[in-house]
């Protein structure tokens, strides 16, 4: 159960393609050799209202939320959200030059006992 979610301010979206921005976040899990294909999900959303540190015009945030199924070492997922953590850095160059930009990644673990699914598409994907 790796699902990304990515909020962000509405104007990121007139600075780079956020689809690309959840395209190497999605390689960059997929590469990290920790999460089954089967269960990545990558999401993104524009916030409708907010207000960014001091509120200067410029302001811009992207926050990500990876949500995973517990009992991975410690060590893999903070290896894991490096390579997130920076091929979304890559992706957000033009941006994160400036300094009206805010970049943040919380990985949390879910617990499989407060965790319900039924996704058939772990089938077709694990035969």
């Amino acid at each position: 159960m790796p699902h990304l979610h990515i909020e962000y301010s509405p104007e990121v979206a007139t600075l780079v393609n956020v689809q690309d921005v959840c395209l190497a976040a999605y390689k960059a899990m997929k590469e990290s050799g920790i999460f089954p294909i089967a269960g990545i999900r990558v999401r993104a959303f524009a916030a409708d209202h907010c207000i960014v540190a001091d509120d200067h015009p410029d302001n811009n945030f992207m926050a990500m939320t990876l949500s995973v199924g517990a009992g991975r070492e410690r060590s893999a997922l903070k290896a894991a959200g490096d390579r997130v953590f920076a091929a979304v850095q890559q992706a957000l160059a033009q941006p994160l030059a400036t300094p009206h930009f805010a970049l943040s990644l919380e990985i949390r673990e879910i617990s499989a006992d407060l965790s319900w699914k039924d996704t058939p598409i772990h089938s077709r994907l694990s035969s």
